[in-house]
């Protein structure tokens, strides 16, 4: 059991919520801030519902420097996990200056934060899009790095950053986890993945599909080299996830921690075709899910899938849940009546 407190921008999110749920179970003090763009704001009520202690929430943007000032003045924060910002690769494309904007800022004003208060931890939120198109598989984090799309672009930039900012404070330490396809949700599904508006991301919009609320999934492309012609993605629980920001942290705040950043991928090591991540719903919900074969999408490579053995070497981390899981967790917060 530990006492530390841990602040985690966009806490309210996705995978913030459920890094909350994981840090809180591991024992930590959760201080959630969010502007409450993509969230819901009963994540506290979520949390406490689940047993969990009722985190502190903070309803402020990542780029209002003053409302940092306020909380880590209020609070003795020992480390930050940060993943607030804009995160649709297709939304990028289309309105880049929108994503340099609210990520490249929002994180520039956390890090002056951080600095200004003498916080020196950070696991920072990541993407395996840093790498875009790889030149083999799976990936590991001494693969060139070359983002496909604007969001990408941004997660590299903060992680060029957070490296020049260690650079600059020999007792600044960081964890960049790059993250590849985060699905499912808590186990019973108490909290779980509901976009406001029209889905970005595959899970939601098949689960969707699933439950009649949308006719059909759009499968972009189905004449890449790959086995079945659709998209391969190494698709990671997010509850395998959320404890990979767990060992993070606790890496981070151990007496032997390494100052400086280091980049760590958490993914399984297996990829998914579109194709296989629809039939594996179909077994979870029991429905079939019709599809329409739809043109590429911008910005998308064919194939991502992760070596995560740096993660076990450093973190003693290793994914544990299959897609089977993922997507029976997804389906189950899917039926819940009190989901957003």
């Amino acid at each position: 059991m530990t006492s530390a407190t841990i602040l985690i921008t966009g806490g309210a999110g996705f995978i913030g919520a459920h890094v909350a749920a994981a840090l809180s179970a591991a024992g930590f003090k959760v201080v959630i801030l969010d502007n409450f763009e993509n969230s819901e704001r009963d994540v506290a009520d979520r949390l406490a519902a689940m047993g969990f202690p009722r985190p502190d929430v903070v309803d402020a943007d990542i780029r209002d420097a003053e409302a940092l000032d306020r909380v880590f003045v209020a609070l003795r924060l020992d480390a930050v996990v940060h993943m607030a910002g804009k995160k649709a690769v297709g939304e990028s494309v289309a309105d880049p200056l929108l994503y340099y904007s609210a990520n490249l800022s929002g994180a520039m004003e956390l890090l002056a934060a951080m600095t200004r208060h003498g916080v020196r931890r950070l696991a920072f939120s990541s993407s395996a899009t840093v790498y875009g198109a790889p030149e083999r598989l799976p990936i590991d984090e001494r693969a060139a790095l070359g983002p496909a799309n604007p969001y990408g672009r941004t997660k590299l930039m903060i992680e060029q950053m957070i490296g020049d900012v260690a650079a600059a404070d020999p007792a600044f330490a960081a964890i960049s986890l790059r993250y590849f396809n985060p699905v499912g949700a808590w186990r019973g599904g108490s909290i779980g993945e509901a976009p406001t508006g029209t889905p970005n991301n595959l899970f939601p919009y098949i689960a969707q599909v699933a439950d009649g609320s949308r006719a059909r999934v759009a499968v972009f492309g189905d004449d890449y080299p790959t086995p079945d012609g659709t998209g391969v993605r190494d698709y990671i629980h997010v509850v395998d996830l959320a404890r990979g920001h767990v060992a993070a942290i606790a890496r981070l705040l151990s007496p032997d921690a390494e100052p400086g950043h280091r980049a760590i991928n958490l993914g399984t090591g297996r990829g998914y075709s579109v194709l296989e991540a629809l039939a594996a719903f179909e077994r979870a919900s029991g429905r079939p899910i019709a599809r329409e074969i739809v043109a590429r999408r911008a910005g998308d490579v064919a194939a991502c899938v992760a070596d995560p053995s740096l993660a076990a070497e450093l973190l003693g981390w290793r994914a544990e849940l299959d897609l089977d899981d993922m997507c029976a967790d997804h389906w189950a917060f899917q039926l819940k009546p009190s989901r957003a």
